[in-house]
């Protein structure tokens, strides 16, 4: 995987427990990428809806924005608690959630997100902001939900795809990182031809057959770049969101192209990607094709 030099992860905070975790996930992921942790925080006033009073004698405005300091200065206490080693920074930076997190992820080598938020990333899993956010964010994005299986595979949904490659490169790198198994689940359907259509016959062991090949030949170059990494491959006939999921709940961590084809079409804005953030057993990390103007 190509990596930005120097890039920080970066982890958003609200105050939250579920920020909180978020933290302390990151901090070890930027331990183990060797790189420096960023925390940050959105301030917008008067939007910003946890209900606090000021510092006696001091404007409303100038409170909130003590009480955001204060948010991203515990945050960056605790990820010393659990990585003392790692370079950390805070900064609260003004303006709404997801424009503030798609800017901080252009330089980002990891956004951490946690699955429920308050303040500023108010919704942050199941509203619009983690779905913006997972769409447009120039980095991948690390959704801290579920329980992660220490001893259990980094889980990635296969299509053969562009976009499906992304996310196969970042799931070999982070099992070599993490010294675990990956293992690869390709989920098929056979196509439903136009309501105007007779039905039409299919060889099920022939389609059987190609969705198998398919994922071997997407796994090849991968695994030859990536000898340490055991791998398990899964095909298997279903819908893709269904078979994810299940398998989420043994795995150490689940990771999806922002889009795919065929099965997989639409992996984050449809509904294979709502089903896989909602109901995930384990983290999600959503990968997404750098813009085409940096692919050359």
């Amino acid at each position: 995987m190509t990596s930005r030099s120097g890039a920080p992860v970066v982890v958003a905070v609200d105050g939250s427990t579920s920020a909180l975790e978020a933290v302390r996930v990151a901090a070890r992921e930027a331990v183990t990428r060797a790189r420096p942790l960023r925390v940050v925080h959105a301030f917008i006033w008067p939007l910003y809806d946890v209900s606090l009073a000021p510092a006696p004698g001091a404007p409303l405005h100038a409170g909130l924005r003590q009480q955001a300091e204060q948010v991203v200065a515990e945050a960056v206490t605790e990820a010393g608690k659990v990585t003392p080693d790692v370079a950390v920074t805070g900064a609260v930076v003004d303006g709404a959630a997801t424009p503030v997190l798609l800017a901080e992820a252009r330089d980002a080598a990891l956004l951490v997100l946690g699955s429920r938020g308050l303040g500023g990333f108010g919704g942050l899993l199941m509203g619009s902001v983690a779905v913006q956010v997972s769409a447009h964010a120039d980095c991948p994005v690390l959704v801290v939900k579920g329980e992660a299986r220490a001893d259990g595979p980094v889980l990635v949904g296969v299509d053969g795809s562009p976009r499906s490659d992304q996310a196969l490169g970042f799931a070999f790198d982070e099992a070599s990182l993490r010294g675990t198994e990956l293992l690869a689940v390709h989920a098929w359907i056979i196509p439903v031809p136009p309501s105007d259509l007779l039905p039409v016959a299919y060889d099920v062991e022939a389609l059987a057959a190609e969705e198998e090949r398919m994922l071997a030949e997407a796994l090849a170059g991968w695994c030859e770049r990536y000898p340490d990494v055991p791998v398990r491959r899964r095909v298997t006939y279903g819908g893709p969101a269904k078979v994810l999921v299940e398998e989420s709940a043994a795995a150490q961590l689940t990771v999806v192209g922002a889009r795919g084809r065929g099965a997989l079409a639409g992996m984050l804005l449809g509904s294979v990607s709502h089903a896989v953030l909602h109901h995930a057993h384990s983290p999600v990390v959503v990968v997404r094709r750098r813009r085409e103007t940096q692919q050359g």
